[in-house]
């Protein structure tokens, strides 16, 4: 029998002889293996028991952190090649610096992630979007280009002059806030930026994912690759290294009130780097940041004059959960373009209101692309729908407005996504620290370009924005589970009353859009006085960010059920088919979840539709119908709609023209 064991980041096979020895032992013979291993490093006198050096803890299962009884035989409680972390009494915090708790918890064996051979080279100026989901991802390893190393020696340079010559330069030879008019003696600048980053790293709340971590880490680089910070290229290293290992700092998520841009939480990422506090890693799982570094040959930064400051004053935690918001919400935007065309056709709505001409009378951007969206995956020449068909001969001339105003209430969403990513993408290709040091003209200069108003104002404004998909989709999921409005069985199951089908999903749907409600508020129209007056407004962009991220999600979930509800509801048309496009949708839904024919366990269903629409399948599955449709319809021609109403007698029509 043999068995993985982790001691502070280090893995050991340790062999067992059929599993009679104890867990005590298996602690012990882990331990005596670390220290040996160590033996290089760590002073240790063969003669003294291993234990007199260090004792262990606690040994604990490393796929959920389950701890194992020293007295249990091994093999009544492990399998054969299991993996086990053993706590060393030294890696428990104490109950005045930390929490009276474990903090070398694993929760990841080795080789769940495999670190990537690709790089993105950073400038500071060119970074996108999907770059740094990319890189948050741990898509890519990091690189500086040459340009940019040229711009950090020479803004390097200047700085330490200004040191040499003693120079008054705001938060290199002064306080900080309050604070800076207080001179501070030569031999104590570095003193001086450790006690920064210790006393800011103040935040409070669960930690950022990894994911999130690792798109906050890169967008300090990229700000520091503008060569305006004053960074070195040492200090600067080691942030690159640590990203490139996916040694990731304990970032708490709240206690940023995006003034001197996002203090506490980038606090907390150079705490880490530094060798204090927490920090993750795939291979180790949480741990003290000083063992970490350790087990990936890293050694902490030591901060210069400056370079402190350097490392904490931006609005990258804004920008980061910023990009991921707008990132997952036109995405969320654009399926929910396709799951309306489903429900409207579920529906028999007429398509006569996304017909080009109506359109062009009022060109906004968004609107325009979502009626053509709409046309593409409709009841056309090219995508006939039996069930459109089906319908004909009906009186309805035109329908409710979460069907009918499609375009005019999406195509706002869109143009607010694009809004947004644009200032977003400004944002995280700018220089926000402060003070910012100009090589080219020999000064430092004081300014405020760490201040979140920009990306708290446009992420309140997405927020506002992308609720209104889910306001409409839930709206359209309650048409189709009320046989009133949709001439379907009542929440969509034939045997009404024994099972209840969709009419909790739909109470889930209006649920997460009330909860929007409250979300959407405002929080950039907030300012708290803070550092004593000298920050005296402040943007309240992490709360936009959050909360931002938060209506996404909403939205994604509230997608969710609107398409389980119209994939459901177009059984109950069967034989009759919708478009091919939306054939195609409704046959990747039945991929993850079955038809209903009786209640069941609900919330699966949901989730599983959820991650459909988080990894964009719904789109990549129409995408290749809608370029198709567009291609051949030169010049577009008017929707074919079974409802439509023409005289045919009236005065010639004027014959379009071809615009190729």
């Amino acid at each position: 029998m043999k068995l993985s064991v982790r001691v502070r980041g280090e893995w050991f096979a340790v062999p067992c002889s059929r599993g009679n020895e104890t867990i005590g032992w298996l602690g012990e013979e882990a331990l005596r293996r670390y220290t040996r291993n160590k033996s290089g490093t760590v002073e240790h006198d063969s003669n003294k028991n291993v234990t007199e050096i260090e004792k262990v803890f606690e040994v604990r299962k490393t796929q959920g952190g389950a701890i194992l009884d020293p007295a249990d035989l091994i093999k009544s409680v492990l399998d054969d090649n299991e993996f086990v972390s053993v706590v060393l009494e030294s890696d428990v915090s104490s109950p005045i610096t930390g929490p009276v708790e474990v903090t070398y918890i694993p929760e990841q064996v080795p080789g769940s992630y495999i670190l990537p051979n690709e790089y993105i080279h950073l400038d500071g100026s060119s970074l996108t979007a999907d770059d740094l989901m990319r890189l948050g991802k741990g898509e890519y390893k990091i690189k500086v280009t040459t340009e940019s190393w040229e711009k950090v020696d020479k803004a390097r340079a200047l700085l330490d002059c200004m040191v040499k010559e003693n120079k008054t330069v705001y938060g290199v030879t002064t306080g900080f806030g309050k604070f800076a008019r207080v001179v501070i003696e030569q031999e104590k600048l570095l003193e001086l930026q450790k006690n920064l980053i210790r006393s800011h790293a103040a935040g409070v709340g669960p930690p950022l994912s990894p994911e999130r971590t690792r798109m906050l880490l890169a967008l300090r680089i990229n700000v520091m690759a503008k060569g305006h910070s004053g960074m070195s290229r040492k200090s600067m290293g080691h942030f690159i290294d640590a990203f490139n290992a996916s040694c990731l700092p304990w970032v708490p998520e709240k206690g940023t009130v995006g003034a001197s841009g996002d203090l506490a939480p980038l606090s907390h990422l150079a705490l880490g780097l530094m060798g204090e506090g927490k920090m993750w890693s795939p291979e180790s799982g949480w741990g003290e940041a000083k063992y970490i570094l350790e087990s990936h040959g890293l050694k902490p930064v030591e901060f210069g004059a400056k370079e402190g400051l350097a490392a904490i004053n931006g609005t990258q935690l804004i920008t980061a959960l910023g990009i991921e918001a707008v990132e997952r919400a036109g995405t969320a935007a654009r399926q929910g373009d396709v799951i309306a065309a489903l429900t409207i056709d579920v529906l028999k709505g007429t398509t006569k209101a996304f017909d080009t001409d109506i359109h062009k009378l009022r060109p906004h951007k968004g609107q325009i692309q979502v009626a053509r969206r709409l046309r593409s995956l409709l009841h056309s020449t090219i995508y006939p729908s039996e069930i459109a068909e089906s319908h004909r001969f009906c009186d309805r001339v035109q329908d409710a407005y979460t069907l009918r105003c499609t375009p005019q209430v999406h195509g706002v969403v869109h143009d607010t996504v694009d809004f947004v990513k644009g200032v977003l993408t400004v944002e995280m290709n700018s220089a926000t620290d402060n003070p910012m040091i100009f090589p080219d003209r020999g000064e430092s200069i004081s300014g405020g370009n760490f201040h979140g108003e920009y990306p708290a104002k446009a992420l309140d404004y997405l927020a506002i924005g992308i609720h209104e998909i889910a306001n409409m989709s839930e709206r359209r999921t309650e048409r189709l589970v009320n046989p009133a409005l949709s001439e379907l069985p009542p929440f969509l199951t034939s045997g009404g009353g024994l099972n209840s089908g969709f009419m909790i999903a739909h109470c889930t749907a209006a649920a997460l859009v009330s909860e929007n409600k409250t979300l959407c508020h405002p929080s950039s129209v907030d300012s708290l006085s803070t550092s004593a007056g000298t920050e005296d407004h402040v943007s309240m962009g992490g709360w936009s960010a959050r909360k931002a991220l938060m209506v996404v999600e909403n939205v994604e979930q509230v997608l969710a059920i609107e398409l389980l509800s119209a994939c459901q509801a177009i059984e109950f048309l069967r034989p009759l088919k919708t478009t091919a496009p939306l054939e195609e949708v409704h046959k990747l839904v039945r991929t993850v979840v079955k038809s209903w024919d009786k209640d069941r366990f609900m919330a699966p269903d949901i989730e599983a539709v959820t991650k459909l629409l988080r990894s964009e399948q719904i789109w990549r599955t129409v995408k290749p119908f809608m370029d198709k449709y567009v291609e051949l319809q030169i010049p577009d021609t008017p929707v074919c709609s079974p409802t439509s109403v023409k005289v045919t007698n009236g005065p010639p029509a004027k014959k379009r023209k071809s615009h190729k």
